[in-house]
């Protein structure tokens, strides 16, 4: 069920880089197919406890039978509630792999990739919430510049959002086609394939709250990290990186040092990644899908 689902991208690394004690207690923030999960479960002994993250109710299939795993049913920006509901205040150790899954690119129905036809949606929780065809439909074209600048990180934002405006006053945009159909008079015709993944990017990050969760998650890591734990993290483009990176190094999103009376550096956190870790040739090979991953990884100093 597993490599169905989803392969696991830097499993190895990951995983080491958590240095993982048997007889601790450690977070999974985005279980999907479990491959990092399992493998945090292989390293535990009998006393040691996972507790892994994820909102969407597909990936409970792929719970192992394990008395020592615990499944939360939760967005990772609730980690610290979800986690003192069950009794934990403190853990050795945080993983999150922050790519979408392949589960989700290959279900073509769940809108997340711009190949085929489906409905679009694009919620990681669809229990609720607004889906990407209500952003596009009802943003004005100021709002949908932003998302696209901001979050797809596209050259001209405002060009596409007048595209998407002029063709849903000729009808509704309800589909993954339909929204490609939309933007194709200033979709560049040598990059397609890359411009159409950072409109699709951008409408994912803007419906699942991706940015927002991701600061929340990363600022309760500090407070449920134990000192000397560790938070390893894998993140797939350049805006998830620049947070995390700048987090580790800092303990704030801006990368901003500050200092003690004494003018020393004062950090929650010692870097363990002086660069970030990237797959390797056969990995890559073996899974094309990994090739912008990063991880990084730091542990909690006090």
């Amino acid at each position: 069920m597993t490599s169905a689902y989803h392969t696991p991208v830097l499993l190895e690394e990951s995983v080491g880089w958590l240095d993982i004690a048997p007889s601790g207690t450690y977070v999974d923030l985005t279980f999907g197919g479990g491959g990092h999960s399992r493998r945090i479960l292989e390293s535990l002994g009998g006393a040691g406890r996972l507790y892994s993250f994820d909102q969407d109710r597909d990936t409970r299939a792929n719970c192992p039978d394990d008395s020592r795993f615990h499944y939360v049913e939760s967005n990772f920006r609730f980690l610290r509630g979800a986690l003192r509901l069950r009794g934990v205040t403190e853990v050795d150790g945080i993983l999150a792999d922050l790519g979408v899954s392949s589960h989700h690119f290959d279900a073509l129905e769940r809108g997340f990739s711009f190949r085929g036809s489906a409905p679009l949606d694009m919620r990681m929780n669809q229990r609720g919430g607004r889906t990407a065809a209500d952003l596009v439909n009802t943003l004005d074209a100021d709002a949908l510049t932003r998302i696209l600048g901001d979050w797809g990180e596209i050259d001209t934002p405002w060009k596409v959002a007048g595209c998407i405006v002029r063709a849903r006053a000729a009808q509704p945009i309800r589909t993954t086609a339909e929204l490609v159909a939309a933007v194709a008079p200033c979709t560049p015709k040598k990059d397609e394939a890359k411009f159409l993944t950072k409109l699709f990017q951008a409408l994912r990050i803007e419906v699942n709250g991706e940015m927002e969760a991701l600061k929340m998650a990363l600022e309760q890591s500090l407070k449920v990290l134990r000192p000397g734990g560790r938070l390893v993290v894998i993140s797939y483009h350049s805006l998830e990186d620049r947070l995390v990176k700048n987090f580790l190094r800092s303990g704030n999103f801006e990368g901003r040092i500050e200092k003690d009376f004494y003018g020393r550096a004062e950090t929650p956190f010692e870097v363990l990644t002086r660069k970030a870790v990237t797959p390797s040739g056969e990995e890559l090979a073996r899974n094309p899908r990994s090739r912008s991953a990063k991880l990084r990884a730091a542990v909690k100093l006090k």
